[in-house]
């Protein structure tokens, strides 16, 4: 059993221009960077080396060797926090680009979800989100942050106007997160996952 801080990966799926993801995302990676429990690492697909080496495997269709890149940043952690939008009621191509391009460093670890989008609040990306998981032997957690029409919730410095919600949310998903993330690494240690 370890004790040592669970190291959970911030994704940030849009890579559209203009996007408001990065204002999620700031104030999600807040929020996570107040647990002591907890090492947080965004990975961003909006930063330009992952934008060349997902390119390079969509145009080669294989990783470039000799490049730990993306697939290493994942498989180093314990569990993961998957920031999505909804675009017509599903998830951007960017994230399921990234998802597909490793397969081995999902397994066994949770997932959990901030949505954001219209009335819906991104639920049907990340309904559509647990399957593909599901498929790569991720476990995905019930418990989601989510924001319903995002664009007025926050203000023009990227605070929520009604924080306690949302915070009270954000930690309810980052407790269980801990429980399944801690659980699923010293499960991993003990035995190799069959898959």
């Amino acid at each position: 059993m370890s004790n040592s801080p669970l190291k959970v990966g911030v994704i940030v799926g849009s890579v559209r221009t203009g996007r408001f993801a990065g204002t999620v995302a700031d104030w999600f990676v807040g929020q996570a960077r107040l647990r002591e429990d907890m090492e947080i690492e965004v990975v961003d697909l909006c930063e330009p080396a992952l934008v060349a080496e997902l390119k390079l495997s969509l145009d080669a269709g294989e990783r470039p060797e000799g490049e730990p890149g993306f697939a290493a940043r994942i498989g180093a952690q314990d569990a993961y926090v998957v920031i999505t939008p909804e675009y017509n009621h599903g998830y951007p191509a960017s994230l399921k680009l990234a998802i597909d391009y490793v397969f081995g460093e999902w397994r066994a670890k949770p997932v959990s979800f901030v949505s954001y989008g219209g009335i819906a609040g991104g639920h049907r990306a990340v309904e559509q989100l647990r399957q593909v998981f599901a498929e790569l032997h991720a476990v995905t957690l019930r418990d989601t942050v989510s924001f319903h029409n995002a664009w007025q919730q926050f203000d023009e410095a990227g605070a929520l106007l009604d924080p306690e919600p949302a915070e009270k949310a954000a930690t309810v998903l980052l407790d269980q997160l801990a429980w399944w993330g801690a659980t699923l690494r010293d499960g991993r240690g003990a035995r190799p996952y069959a898959a």
